[in-house]
């Protein structure tokens, strides 16, 4: 099966999703190893306890944690992942990347993977998805190797801004972005 790099960004409220997307991953034979950014991997929040997400995340990867930027780096050049998952991929996230800043493990693992021109696959979670974060959403649209698990909007009435990826698609996306190709529909209803 493939290598996947999993990173999570900073929308905690999605990490539960996350842990048991990369179950799944794993139990079908995938060799995935995490990656978290700074925030992530060091937040206590509402949604639980940095360390018991690290703990539960290498128990169901086998791998540590790439948590630096140091970390990161070698990613690209010892071509260490077929496909690198970026779930979930927060509106800060998606901002830095489309801007070309680098300054998370998670963003290191991005430019580093992409020097190859392997595939990157975006599961978007963020608030202001169709506000602010839209235009970066709309520049990584436009770039190779970049690719999104199909999203949606998660709560329309009250937060009609924000959308979530559909996590149940993250295999799917993940095989069609190990083809070249972009999972469809992007948006789902």
């Amino acid at each position: 099966m493939s290598n996947i790099g999993f990173a999570l960004s900073g929308s905690f409220c999605t990490f539960q999703k996350a842990i048991e997307q990369m179950k799944i991953l794993t139990l079908a034979g995938h060799n995935v190893t995490p990656i978290m950014s700074f925030h992530a991997y060091n937040l206590d929040t509402k949604f639980g306890k940095a360390a018991d997400f690290r703990e539960i995340i290498e128990s169901v990867c086998g791998h540590s944690i790439i948590h630096t930027i140091a970390q990161a780096e070698p990613i690209g050049p010892q071509k260490m992942f077929d496909v690198l998952l970026v779930e979930p991929c927060s509106g800060n996230t998606l901002a830095k990347m489309a801007a070309g800043i680098v300054d998370t493990p998670v963003l290191m693992a991005v430019k580093s993977h992409l020097r190859n021109a392997r595939p990157v696959l975006l599961a978007v979670s963020t608030n202001d998805a169709l506000g602010n974060a839209a235009k970066n959403i709309g520049a990584l649209l436009n770039m190779r190797h970049i690719y999104f698990v199909p999203m949606g909007q998660d709560d329309p009435n009250r937060k009609p801004r924000s959308v979530v990826a559909d996590f149940d698609y993250t295999e799917l996306a993940v095989n069609a972005a190990l083809a070249g190709s972009q999972l469809q529909p992007i948006i789902k209803s």
